[in-house]
């Protein structure tokens, strides 16, 4: 009896299992597409020069990269951009996102 029981718990978590890593599977596409679609977003509303700087910035500050890519996507989305963003036009927008944030210097 006690095997039974043994053998039914081991395959009730191996299918637990099973629904999780289905689950997590299904989540990981879906934010794969989102951010598909967030980046062909950015590829038609920026310049190459724009994108390129918006690269660079990600891998130095990928919170504030992430945040501005969330903002423009959010307004051409709303239909807000009318032109292109230049290079120039991003590095205005990046200043004015600086100015935003508080530096703060913790020392330990």
């Amino acid at each position: 009896m006690e095997d039974i029981e043994e053998i039914r718990r081991r395959k009730l978590l191996e299918l637990q299992r099973q629904r999780e890593l289905e689950e997590l599977r299904r989540q990981e596409e879906a934010r794969r597409k989102i951010e598909a679609q967030k980046q062909a977003i950015l590829r038609t509303i920026l310049e190459p020069e724009a994108r390129e700087r918006l690269a660079r910035l990600k891998l130095a500050h990928p919170d504030v990269a992430e945040a501005v890519e969330n903002q423009l996507v959010y307004l051409a989305q709303a239909g807000k951009i009318q032109t292109r963003i230049t290079d120039q036009m991003l590095v205005e927008i990046l200043k004015r996102v600086q100015k935003k944030r508080d530096t703060k210097i913790v020392r330990k």
